[in-house]
């Protein structure tokens, strides 16, 4: 069986020392960040090589959200709105709005499904919080729990119609985060009931439809005073799995985050003790990867079953792509600039 975690590589093409360890640590899957990414025929190289690594069609995953967390950009790739921009289109005209987001994810879902990745790190079910930090920032889809989880449904349907699964984060609610996660740890002071009535919703609702979920590295005092929600047992079994219902294949965020103390072999065993199915390692960096894959053993048990219902949702949402229209781009940038955000 695959090991449960996910990794990345250092640069554009696979060196011999790592295809060497990505075959032997055979891990669940990997993903790529913009050091990896050159040209269209590079990156379908790139993923061609890593899935040779482990003998089978492991999911490679990416970060493609729009904004300012878009690992594939100009001059290859087109440069797509942020979250926010589809939430200001929802205040003014929803019908604008939700036609546009369907637009723009069914276009950068092409994107990857032309090089081969398959899974993207969307949708971001975070309800932002007035005055937090901007780490999530316009990356989320408002304010209004409603409106994240009505946009956040759109967005990924539309991946799914052209072929990628979407991951469903930061689990279970990144938007109180008053400093940024990957350079220190957040502290959630908000009271459970309005966490349960503002924070959780929109995951809940999408618990069903997106089969991956990440959570995110915040510490929620009313809930695990003392751990992070990545490394809580109490969180997970009582907030991600009972609370929301979310049943799917759950990976950590990236464990390398300064959010996380101590060595990264811990942070990766913690995880999965607290009841994470993956760890996610992402710098590429030898060393770690030694560490981490030393700290994990193979997919087993209820992960190993999530991880196989996961799998045949990637494959059936592949099989069933239908590309964009030819005319979506320019569709695109009609709607929106009909409302200045071009």
């Amino acid at each position: 069986m695959p090991r449960a975690v996910i990794f990345g590589c250092a640069g554009p093409a696979l060196a011999a020392d790592e295809a060497a360890f990505l075959r032997d640590a055979d891990p669940y899957g990997f993903i790529l960040f913009k050091r990896n990414v050159e040209t269209p025929g590079q990156v379908r190289a790139l993923v061609t090589a890593l899935r040779d690594t482990v003998g089978r069609d492991a999911p490679v995953l990416i970060d493609q959200e729009g904004g300012r967390v878009q690992r594939l950009g100009p001059p290859h790739w087109r440069r797509y709105p942020a979250a926010q921009v589809f939430a200001r289109l929802d205040a003014v005209d929803p019908a604008l709005a939700e036609e546009a987001l369907r637009l723009s994810a069914g276009l950068m879902g092409a994107d990857l499904t032309a090089l081969g990745i398959d899974v993207d790190c969307v949708p971001l079910a975070d309800v932002r919080h007035p005055g937090s930090h901007d780490v999530i920032g316009d990356r989320a889809f408002g304010e209004d729990p409603a409106t994240v989880t009505r946009l956040a449904r759109i967005q990924v349907e539309a991946m799914a119609a052209v072929g990628v699964t979407g991951v469903l984060k930061h689990l279970p609610g990144h938007g109180r985060s008053m400093v940024d996660s990957h350079a220190e740890l957040p502290r959630v002071e908000a009271d459970r009931a309005t966490l349960e009535a503002v924070d959780f919703p929109p995951f809940a609702a999408l618990a069903g439809v997106v089969p991956y979920g990440m959570t995110g590295h915040l510490l929620f005092a009313a809930i695990d005073a003392d751990r992070p929600s990545t490394l809580s047992p109490v969180v997970i079994s009582e907030v991600i799995r009972a609370g929301i219902g979310f049943d799917g294949l759950l990976m950590t965020d990236d464990l390398s985050m300064a959010a996380l103390g101590g060595p990264l072999g811990g942070r990766a065993g913690k995880s999965l003790a607290a009841g994470c199915d993956l760890a996610l390692h992402c710098n590429g960096r030898m060393a770690e990867m030694i560490e981490v894959a030393d700290a994990v053993g193979p997919l087993a048990g209820p992960a190993l079953a999530r991880a196989e219902r996961a799998d045949a949702e990637r494959r059936r949402n592949t099989a069933g792509a239908t590309p964009p229209s030819g005319d979506a781009a320019e569709r695109l940038d009609a709607l929106l600039a009909r409302v200045g955000t071009v």
